[in-house]
């Protein structure tokens, strides 16, 4: 296998005409980052598995809360037990099941778009995977003819403390 990088790896199995195209493309084409931005990397990268662990771990305490909540029709998070892919996620994740999460809120859309604006921690955004926690309504994001449930939300965990962000999806879910 040979690899490829311009701040993340192209794995190829051969090195044939196909990877050495890809590696003349690469290379003409000057995709590799500046000097600031692989610095900027490099400085994410020390961290990255504090803001990780965080992140999962503040998912796994969320989604147990959201669970638990009489406004929340479903949690769809692979780290609770009666999801339909738990077993397979528990085999295969190590160190938490993710910071991403969607829930359904009784009461369809409306409700839905209701609780998302009252959030105060959480930024409405489409974005995944930064340090702040993200709520977007799906459905509205991909525009008529979508599949997505009109009344879920998609949320993405920062880091931020745990207990802030149930505080803020608890007086969401009451308002």
């Amino acid at each position: 296998m040979r690899l490829i990088s311009t701040s993340g790896p192209l794995p190829t199995r051969d090195t044939d005409d196909f990877w050495l195209r890809i590696r003349k493309a690469r290379n003409l084409g000057g995709a590799v980052l500046g000097p600031f931005e692989a610095w900027l990397l490099q400085r994410g990268l020390l961290t990255l598995f504090l803001r990780v662990r965080t992140a999962a771990g503040n998912a796994e305490k969320i989604a147990n809360f959201l669970a638990a909540h009489p406004a929340v029709v479903e949690v769809l998070y692979p780290g609770l037990p009666g999801n339909p892919g738990h077993e397979v996620a528990a085999r295969q994740m190590q160190g938490g099941f993710g910071a991403m999460l969607s829930v359904r809120i009784a009461g369809g859309e409306s409700r839905a778009r209701a609780v998302a604006g009252k959030l105060k921690l959480f930024r409405q955004a489409t974005s995944l995977g930064a340090v702040e926690s993200l709520v977007e309504h799906r459905a509205s994001v991909e525009g008529a003819g979508t599949l997505v449930p009109d009344d879920l939300l998609r949320l993405s965990i920062g880091i931020e403390f745990a207990d802030d962000l149930i505080a803020d999806l608890m007086q969401a879910l009451a308002a």
